[in-house]
């Protein structure tokens, strides 16, 4: 699929996830490679970790060991999350721009970019995740409020009222996590970072958000299938599920959910051009190129398959 520049715009988002998933035939040691290091790892943690506080709150009482352990391990477990998190947002992202600039690819060369990039995308990381809190805070004080004004003798009207602000929290919460995502993309590809990070990519959404909370809905709501189904076979099956299904279940599901976050990150490096296109925004590969080039190093140019090659400014 050769897209002109002028015709990214106009991408569905069926193209873009075909687009997406060809993505790693370009360079498949590279992908290979950061899928196992960064990515497995990443995802093994996100459905492992209420595999091993389960025991740790069936057996939990007040005593003072109980509550240590359980918050070392969660302290650990976001510590671990939030790096490779980072980590492989910035090796997908870097590595198809890398593509996309005919710059050789390879996983050795992405690994000694990722410290020029990875403080950027802490900073911004950080300023989400403030935004992130305050919302949380924010949604859970309206909602006790509101649990405490309603009129509790039309109880059918106050849960319709309920669900309807629960909706629209919902909403904003999608549209959050769409700006953090195009956000990351925005701080590895272009010298901002953080709250000027935040505001390239509210102006970036503007005319695809309805396109960014599908994507992002859609991802969610596989996490949520997995995850849901993780903890039903795997975390409390050990009666009715025997402990040969349950690592298969488990093996299968972690390996599904390695995809899917693989594919969700590839999605945004795809959509951060597709939205550059819709603001008739040119994307300057010599510029791009120099950028990379400032975190590689010298170089020599090899010529790249990937579709949006083509793209000329």
């Amino acid at each position: 699929m050769d897209v002109a520049p002028e015709e990214l715009q106009f991408l569905s988002i069926p193209d873009i996830l075909r687009e997406s998933v060809s993505i790693p035939e370009r360079s498949p040691k590279a992908f290979n490679l950061i899928t196992l290091v960064l990515i497995f790892p990443l995802s093994f943690a996100i459905l492992a970790h209420s595999l091993f506080t389960h025991p740790i709150l069936n057996q939990f009482e007040s005593h003072t060991a109980r509550w240590t352990l359980l918050l070392a391990f969660q302290f650990f477990y976001l510590i671990f999350l939030f790096g490779f998190s980072l980590l492989s947002t910035a090796a997908v992202v870097f590595t198809v721009a890398s593509l996309y600039t005919s710059k050789p690819v390879s996983f050795s060369s992405t690994i000694s970019a990722i410290p020029k990039v990875f403080k950027r995308l802490f900073i911004t990381f950080a300023w989400i995740s403030l935004l992130m809190f305050l919302y949380n805070a924010l949604l859970i004080a309206f909602l006790f409020i509101f649990s405490l004004a309603v009129n509790t003798q039309n109880v059918v009207l106050s849960f319709l009222a309920f669900i309807l602000i629960l909706v629209l929290f919902l909403g904003v919460h999608v549209y959050i996590t769409a700006l953090w995502h195009l956000a990351s993309v925005v701080s590895v590809l272009e010298p901002i970072y953080g709250l000027a990070a935040m505001k390239k990519s509210y102006e970036l959404l503007k005319g695809r958000v309805n396109m960014a909370c599908i994507l992002v809905l859609g991802y969610l709501a596989i996490c949520s299938v997995i995850g849901g189904t993780f903890g039903t076979v795997v975390v409390h099956g050990g009666e009715r599920y025997g402990v040969f299904w349950r690592i298969v279940v488990g093996g299968f599901l972690i390996g599904v959910l390695v995809i899917v976050n693989l594919v969700g990150l590839l999605v945004q490096s795809v959509f951060y051009y597709v939205c550059k296109s819709y603001h008739h925004q040119g994307i300057d590969k010599s510029a791009l190129h120099d950028h990379l080039g400032g975190y590689l190093g010298e170089y020599v140019p090899l010529k790249s398959s990937i579709q949006m090659e083509n793209l000329d400014t």
